[in-house]
């Protein structure tokens, strides 16, 4: 099979490879996708990097754990009748070697979840890591029906993912923005109200929708927005922090406390397995019934994938990043 890796960690450029490889066999429980397009996401390149001094952790790694794809074999055990099913990944490179920047992946066969035959390969690969983590972030605290969410970083990958969960869900969604040049890039429709972190008072401008305060905070950058969460969040309410700017966070502890706050911190391979199936399940519901979508900035051919990796790695700004794979 035509596939990418890297044997050592570093630059894009110097380290990933693109070659044949052999085919990949399912074992007991798993199943093989012909892989379709593949997810890029920031974990993905910083594993590459070596991010906060990680080793490498196979001698051969193929990168991204997202993507869409059929479905053509499975392993001892597996149901047959699923050779042909149209899939979306996820997982396919946590704590496994060989992810989807290749032909061919294997994964076991729940984290290949049917995609219904109306949705496209790119949202199919858009799923995963971050539609996931945002699931969570939404939802690990319960129902958010009727609730205020306060969603950071709207137009990001996951930001994006959870304002359309919650609404989905029933929330009353607010989201912010980093600068005010990009409001009107923020879908009307999915955030009742949109908010500028640029602007001279943005604490003021949320709580004027919401005097009471937010019920659930999405944070991509709690080092950056501690102190503003703390302004506008409700008594007991949930901050649910998947990322943040600086190494040792600083945080308005007693402020915080005093308000019962609850800050839950999210790391996405090691969430609960039902937790992610679950997640699956309703990642595709809302997706079949048209409650999601992706915006996706740029698709690479699997022989860019180091500009792939770069972008990603620059800052790469709104929309996903997905790369193409030959058949």
């Amino acid at each position: 099979m035509l596939a990418t890796w890297y044997d050592e960690q570093g630059p894009a450029a110097d380290v990933l490879h693109v070659g044949e490889l052999p085919d990949p066999v399912p074992g007991h429980g798993e199943v093989r996708v012909r892989v379709t397009v593949s997810g890029v996401n920031p974990g993905d390149t910083k594993k590459r990097r070596g991010w906060l001094g990680s080793s490498m952790p196979f001698p051969r790694v193929i990168p991204h754990s997202d993507a869409a794809g059929v479905i053509d074999a499975v392993g001892t055990a597996g149901d047959a009748r699923r050779v042909g099913q149209r899939v979306w990944v996820y997982g396919a490179q946590s704590y496994r070697p060989f992810g989807t920047a290749a032909q061919y992946t294997v994964v076991p066969e729940n984290q290949a979840v049917p995609l219904p035959d109306h949705l496209g390969d790119e949202l199919g690969a858009s799923l995963g890591i971050p539609g996931i983590t945002a699931h969570r972030t939404v939802f690990s605290d319960g129902p958010v029906d009727g609730r205020l969410v306060l969603v950071h970083g709207v137009l990001g990958g996951v930001g994006s993912l959870a304002a359309q969960l919650a609404h989905w869900a029933g929330a009353t969604v607010i989201g912010t923005v980093r600068r005010t040049a990009d409001l009107h890039h923020v879908d009307p429709a999915v955030v009742a109200h949109a908010v500028a972190l640029d602007t001279g008072d943005p604490a003021a401008a949320i709580r004027s929708y919401a005097p009471q305060g937010i019920d659930r905070i999405i944070e991509v950058a709690l080092s950056d927005n501690a102190d503003l969460d703390n302004a506008v969040a409700a008594n007991n309410a949930v901050i649910a922090a998947y990322a943040t700017r600086t190494d040792r966070t600083e945080i308005p502890f007693w402020p915080l406390l005093f308000n019962n706050v609850t800050l839950r911190l999210f790391g996405s391979d090691d969430f609960p397995a039902e937790a992610k199936r679950q997640a699956a399940r309703d990642l595709t519901s809302a997706a079949a019934v048209g409650a999601l979508s992706v915006d996706v900035r740029e698709r690479y051919a699997l022989e860019d994938i180091a500009k792939a990796h770069d972008h990603i790695d620059a800052g790469g700004g709104p929309g996903r990043i997905l790369v193409t794979i030959p058949q």
